[in-house]
């Protein structure tokens, strides 16, 4: 059984989620150790507790330390199924991270799968499903991923009560590394903003007008939503097409944050990143880490910022997989030599 230290790195989260997406991915049992170690509340939250049982549920694992706060878990997979399933964080926690953790086996099940989470949709620190469903599913898609997403209720803090669904088709060939070295022209910019219902209609244009504020000149494509939800919130995120490349830039409104500054927030971040020569978002690198892995080839790309996030994923993949992937910090450049995983779908029997 593998061993991995969930303290290493950057010691969150991700360390539970990569290390669960690959063991149910490559059917190699894993022990988590010191799980959210240096935490404030150390050990499984809501979001991780979900993400584990989720990942268990589509390939059949037996677990040892699913409760919540535990900071040790045993994780033995068994064979990926297709498949209908629906998972419940029960507080605002991240569905989108749920549904990252479960999505590499689910590509290489043997039939189509429906996963809808229940949770927190547009929240802190996790990508809001507008960035899944706009940035990080066609990154993935221009690899072989056939995917789409539908939000069916926005979650905002503190309730949740959001839901999202995905369909997941099998891949039938293996992924395709990509050749973002060098990303090429804008193809399109478009910010998505949302107003829960209860609140003033003129949030969703007032975040537009900061985030064109903040861009200048650069044409910007505007999608205003007004949806109800268990809690009010407010979002906008702004997503960015090239050539050869994906970005996703996002800010969270609260109380007492002028909509503007939600626009200006997400609209500056996106003016620094087109100003430069970075082909993905630094949460962007990190997140198709993985896929580049088991690619069949070599996948090169530019991140805008070399996070702890990417080398602490980098180190995780490491442990499961002999792909060679280097990160070259003065220019964040990623070259990753995928192993070539065959798709299930199609495979000799």
């Amino acid at each position: 059984m593998l061993t991995i230290d969930g303290s290493h790195g950057e010691g969150g989260g991700q360390v539970v989620r990569t290390s669960l997406s690959l063991s149910a991915l490559l059917g190699r049992e894993v022990r988590i150790e010191n799980i959210r170690a240096g935490r404030s509340q150390p050990g499984l939250a809501a979001q991780h507790l979900t993400s584990l049982r989720a990942a268990a549920t589509v390939c059949g694992a037996t677990v040892e330390g699913d409760r919540m706060g535990s900071q040790q878990l045993e994780f033995r997979p068994g064979e990926v199924r297709g498949g209908r399933y629906q998972f419940k964080v029960g507080t605002a926690g991240a569905a989108t991270l749920v549904l990252q953790t479960a999505l590499p086996a689910l590509l290489f099940g043997t039939r189509s799968s429906h996963i809808q989470v229940h949770g927190g949709t547009n929240v802190l620190w996790s990508p809001p499903h507008e960035y899944i469903g706009s940035v990080f599913l066609p990154a993935i898609g221009e690899m072989g991923a056939e995917t789409a997403l539908e939000c069916l209720v926005p979650g905002f803090y503190p309730k949740g009560g959001g839901c999202i669904e995905a369909r997941v088709c099998p891949l039938e060939e293996p992924l395709r590394p990509l050749k973002w070295r060098e990303r090429g022209g804008l193809r399109s910019l478009t910010a998505y903003s949302v107003a829960e219902s209860r609140l003033p209609g003129h949030i969703v244009r007032r975040q537009i007008d900061g985030a064109r504020e903040a861009l200048g000149s650069t044409g910007l494509r505007a999608v205003e939503s007004r949806p109800s939800s268990p809690s009010p919130g407010t979002s906008l995120v702004i997503a960015a097409s090239f050539d050869r490349g994906r970005a996703g830039f996002s800010a969270i409104g609260k109380r007492g944050k002028p909509a503007e500054d939600v626009g200006r927030e997400a609209g500056a971040a996106a003016a620094r990143f087109i100003d430069g020569p970075a082909s993905v978002d630094r949460h962007l690198a990190d997140q198709i880490l993985l896929y580049a892995a088991i690619a069949a080839g070599q996948t090169q790309f530019v991140t805008d910022e070399v996070t702890e996030h990417l080398r602490t994923n980098a180190w995780v993949i490491s442990q499961f997989l002999d792909s060679e992937i280097a990160i070259d910090e003065a220019t964040g450049v990623v070259t990753v030599d995928g192993v070539g995983m065959p798709a299930t779908v199609g495979r000799a029997t």
